[in-house]
């Protein structure tokens, strides 16, 4: 065994080399709950603005400009939901599995 080898060996095989698997437990708890708390307020602005929208488009007076506002307003919340609730999944899936 060569020198560089047994140097290697040494330096993996070192207790403070160790990956400390509760630090990496929590920390994973720890950034799906701020992951979660943020997907849920983005859900919840989603859900506002779907509203707020569906309300101008009620109000709209039958005006074409106004009421396509307003369907655009919904169909953008609309993404932006789907798209959270995708990245949510995708993050979830991610932190569970380190």
């Amino acid at each position: 065994m060569d020198v560089t080898t047994l140097a290697t060996s040494i330096v993996i095989s070192a207790p403070g080399n160790l990956p400390n698997r509760s630090n990496t437990a929590a920390s994973s708890a720890a950034v799906e709950a701020v992951l979660g708390i943020a997907f849920g307020a983005i859900g919840a602005v989603a859900l506002l603005m779907i509203v707020v929208s569906g309300l101008r488009y009620v109000v709209s007076g039958g005006s074409p400009e106004r009421m396509k506002q307003a369907r655009d307003g919904i169909i953008y919340a609309q993404v932006g939901l789907t798209v959270a609730i995708t990245a949510e999944a995708i993050i979830g899936f991610v932190v569970g599995y380190i």
